[in-house]
């Protein structure tokens, strides 16, 4: 018996051909097993992991919270932002459960549904076969809810308080075309195919629910959240927070990353286990940072570039004086110790999107940001850093979006949004 027929049959269907229009069958159910051979599992979505999997495994799916948040951070990202253009609330509800069969299948390097060949000759494919034989390459999928969302299909009571809308900061120039969305997408894994896969199937099963608003691909992750792992460089060339939450710290986790009991109200405690998200498209200005002396590059950051020690200091990881950096530098403006505590987990990517038609690459950071509550994580930090961090110079906030990040799916019968959805959560 084939996985898809016992997946069917647990759920007390019948085996039957998709439509015409794609697959839309919801709740395939199978455990985390191995594709083509023995992986290593990482469970990256309960406290007590996570832990890194070998090159090319797989990352548990199912946990408290959800994958992609503390698992150690992959080398790619897919990211994409979605407009509803559904009114039918029982419509979305079941693209969610059909998007989390999907994500379930894909995380372990299987195909969609009954797979990209071997189907009606007449109907399209239930997957679009660009990943075929490729390994799971550590795949993670992390679904979130923008604003926006709330104005629809009467969730407008169920709307955080903490998911507020960002305000406009000093130096922002938004384009509205990257900037916000009703729902959004991270997918991340060590094969940028995987993660493209990932994307264009879920937009695929979504279509004429809900449309792409935007995406990013992002390559060489700017941050660790692995505590033995060196801190990865920015286009810059710089280490740049190397004091992120490591994903094995459960004690920070819960304090600065995961929502707890009572963090919300009754209509939004289905948030609890869940987390917000902040995406920021922040440009470089290359050409002229690439100019700038090294002296004055290291003045920026408060670090020098060699190792990454913070200023008078031999090692990266060692402890900065803040006050032997300039006042500007943006270790200092950006440090805890210089914010009241202030700590929230990075799983930044660059990113170069050719050129901006004027010679000049269209390169950066994305930066991604968990946190517990971002009225009291990015919104103050973002609030300093523009106002008076020396790196403004050379930077530029050109995309935003924020994000309400669901607890985990806790196992094959869950699905996204579910604590969201469902009137018994």
């Amino acid at each position: 018996m084939t996985d898809n027929q016992e997946s069917r049959e647990a759920d007390g269907r019948r085996p039957s051909r998709r439509s015409l229009i794609g697959w839309g069958g919801a709740g395939l159910a199978f455990g985390a097993a191995a594709a083509g051979g023995a992986m290593a599992m990482a469970k990256a979505g309960n406290d007590a992991d996570p832990v890194a999997a070998e090159t090319g495994g797989a990352v548990e799916f199912h946990g408290a919270h959800q994958a992609g948040i503390a698992t150690p951070v992959q080398d790619r990202l897919h990211f994409a932002a979605f407009d509803v253009k559904t009114d039918d609330r029982d419509e979305f509800v079941q693209m969610l459960k059909d998007w989390t069969a999907a994500a379930r299948r894909m995380t372990v390097g299987k195909p969609v549904g009954e797979g990209a060949f071997g189907g009606l000759a007449e109907a399209p494919p239930d997957d679009t076969g660009e990943a075929l034989g490729l390994k799971p390459s550590r795949l993670t999928l992390t679904i979130g809810f923008g604003p926006s969302l709330f104005d629809r299909f009467g969730l407008a009571d169920r709307r955080p308080e903490a998911l507020v809308d960002l305000p406009q900061f000093p130096g922002d120039n938004l384009d509205r075309t990257r900037t916000g969305g009703d729902l959004c997408v991270q997918a991340c894994a060590d094969d940028p195919q995987v993660a493209v896969h990932a994307i264009r199937n879920l937009a695929r099963i979504g279509f004429g629910k809900v449309a792409i608003r935007w995406s990013q691909l992002g390559f060489g992750k700017t941050s660790s959240t692995t505590p033995d792992a060196q801190t990865p460089r920015n286009l810059m060339g710089f280490k740049d927070g190397t004091r992120n939450i490591a994903g094995t710290e459960t004690d920070r986790l819960k304090q600065h990353v995961w929502v707890g009991d009572g963090d919300e109200d009754a209509k939004a405690s289905w948030m609890t286990g869940g987390s917000y998200l902040v995406a920021r498209r922040i440009r470089m200005n290359i050409e002229t940072w690439d100019r700038t002396s090294l002296q004055e590059q290291e003045d920026v950051f408060g670090r020098d570039k060699r190792e990454g020690a913070p200023v008078g200091k031999a090692k990266e990881h060692d402890e900065p004086f803040l006050k032997a950096m300039k006042p500007t530098a943006h270790v200092r403006l950006a440090h805890p110790d210089s914010n009241g505590g202030i700590t929230i987990l990075r799983r930044g990517y660059s990113f170069t999107d050719g050129t901006d038609g004027l010679g000049r690459l269209d390169a950066g950071l994305f930066f991604l940001a968990y946190q517990r509550d971002v009225r009291k994580g990015f919104i103050p930090l973002q609030r300093k850093l523009s106002a008076h961090d020396a790196l403004n110079e050379y930077i530029q906030h050109v995309g935003s979006a924020v994000f309400a990040v669901p607890p985990g799916v806790r196992d094959s019968g869950d699905w996204w949004g579910r604590t969201l959805f469902s009137k018994e959560a």
